[in-house]
C-alpha cells in the first residue's frame, strides 16, 4: 500500500489519501501524532528508556502541504527523559508533542485495583474488517467488536481492533511506538461518537503507556465521555492481543464537517 508521506530533502510530502474526515483538503490529525512519535523516537529514543507518555496538541488544521518535524531535548536524567517535538507547515507550527521516556526497573510488590479487562474475540477470529457504514473510508483496517448491523449511531460502548495498512513514511517500517501513537487518535471518535454521529473534533490526546504493543493489532475500548457547552472529554483503554497496555485521554471541540 502507498505511504502517507514521501521524503523530499528535509520535508515530508503528504499523499492524497492522508486526508482526514472533516474536509477533503485537510490532513488527518492522527498522522501528525504518528510523525511526532516517529521523530521523538528516531532522535532521542534508546534501548534503556521506554516511551511512557505522549501528549499531542492538534491546535491548527493543515492542508495537504509539505511538512517538517523538529525535536528539542527538555530534560535528560538517569531515569527520565523529556522531549518536545513540533510539526511545521508553510504557515507555521500546526501541532506539537511532549514525550516522557522512563527507565524500566523492578516491579514493586502489591496489587492495585483495575477494572475487568475486556473479553473479546482475537483479531484473527473476526473475519474481514467491518468499518462503519457511511462517511469517509478509513485508511486502516478496523474490526468493530459486537456490532453486526453497522449502526454506530446507537448509544453504546464502542470497542475495536485496528491495524495499519499504509506505511507512515516511504521506506520505513512502523515501530511499536509510532503504531500506537497513530492508533491513539481513534480514541476521540470512539469516546465522542453520539446518536447523531461524530460532532466533536479532536483538539489533543494524551497517550499513557505501561508497555509498548506487540504485533500489528491495537485494540481500543471507550471508557467514558463527558461534554458541556461544546467541549468534550473522553477516555479509552488500549490493548494488544496480550492484554491491556495503556490509556488515552482526549479533549475535543464541537465541529461541523465540510463537504
Amino acid at each position: 500500500m502507498p505511504p502517507f508521506f514521501t521524503r523530499s530533502g528535509s520535508e515530508l510530502l503528504p499523499a492524497p489519501h492522508a486526508r482526514g474526515p472533516w474536509a477533503p483538503d485537510m490532513l488527518h490529525g492522527r498522522l501528525l501524532g504518528g510523525l511526532l512519535a516517529r521523530a521523538v523516537e528516531a532522535e532521542h529514543g534508546t534501548a534503556e528508556l521506554r516511551p511512557a507518555r505522549l501528549t499531542v496538541d492538534l491546535y491548527r488544521s493543515s492542508k495537504l502541504v509539505p511538512l517538517t518535524v523538529t525535536t528539542a531535548l527538555v530534560r535528560d536524567g538517569r531515569r527520565i527523559r523529556v522531549v518536545d517535538a513540533f510539526v511545521d507547515g508553510p504557515d507555521g507550527t500546526i501541532a506539537r508533542a511532549s514525550c516522557v521516556m522512563l527507565r524500566p526497573g523492578g516491579q514493586p510488590p502489591g496489587t492495585s485495583w483495575a477494572p475487568e479487562a475486556w473479553d473479546v474475540p482475537a483479531p484473527e477470529e473476526l473475519g474481514e474488517p467491518n468499518p462503519r457504514s457511511g462517511g469517509s473510508t478509513p485508511t486502516f483496517a478496523m474490526w468493530r467488536i459486537g456490532e453486526d448491523d453497522g449502526d454506530w449511531n446507537r448509544e453504546q460502548r464502542r470497542r475495536v481492533w485496528m491495524r495499519e495498512t499504509h506505511p507512515l513514511v516511504e521506506g520505513e517500517e512502523l515501530s511499536p511506538f509510532t503504531r500506537v501513537a497513530l492508533a491513539a487518535d481513534l480514541a476521540s471518535p470512539l469516546a465522542h461518537w453520539s446518536t447523531r454521529g461524530l460532532n466533536h473534533i479532536n483538539a489533543d490526546y494524551s497517550l499513557n503507556l505501561a508497555r509498548l504493543p506487540e504485533g500489528d493489532f491495537v485494540g481500543l475500548e471507550a471508557g467514558g465521555h463527558l461534554s458541556a457547552d461544546g467541549i468534550a472529554s473522553g477516555h479509552c483503554v488500549l490493548y494488544d492481543p496480550s492484554g491491556p497496555l495503556g490509556h488515552v485521554n482526549t479533549v475535543a471541540l464541537a465541529n461541523r464537517r465540510r463537504a
